[in-house]
């Protein structure tokens, strides 16, 4: 790891990918940085956080904290395949990706079949409409004077 390392990214056979501050970078400032960036504090290993919920779309998300801290102007050392200058990232096909895969057959089920819930009542007649009143049998009088209208005589 680089001397003048922040922040180191890697991979953990229990917590999955995981990322630690270096001393140099203050440990309030790297967890709220590393908070932003979805990562949270393992408990029982003091300054190191894990990546929440790991399994959707991790590799992903955890280039995408160590481009976004480098951006920042924070030097980071990352495993090499988590390391988004050195490795090219998957591809970003999103009907491609086998975990998305089941989700969305299920959601593709559920709208070509009919609901379980009743529904209104389906009716032939048209939609009932507003009554509308009756033509009042006499039209009211108005009665202009000249000084009503402007003109004079």
């Amino acid at each position: 790891m680089p001397p003048d390392a922040y922040f180191a990214f890697g991979t953990h056979p229990h917590h999955g990918f995981v990322a630690t501050a270096t001393q140099t970078m203050p440990a309030n400032l790297a967890h709220w940085f590393l908070t932003r960036e979805q990562f949270e504090p393992v408990p029982e290993q003091p300054g190191m956080y894990r990546l929440t919920n790991p399994d959707y779309d991790g590799m992903r998300r955890t280039r995408q904290a160590v481009h976004d801290l480098r951006r920042h102007g924070y030097a980071v050392h990352a495993d090499y395949s988590l390391d988004p200058v050195l490795t090219p990232g998957p591809p970003h096909n999103p009907m491609a990706v086998p975990e998305h895969t089941e989700r969305r057959s299920r959601i593709a089920r559920a709208a070509a079949g009919r609901s379980p819930q009743p529904g209104p009542a389906l009716t032939t007649s048209p939609p009932s409409a507003r009554p509308i009143p009756p033509k009042p049998a006499y039209a009211p009088t108005v009665h202009l004077t000249a000084s009503a209208t402007g003109r004079s005589r």
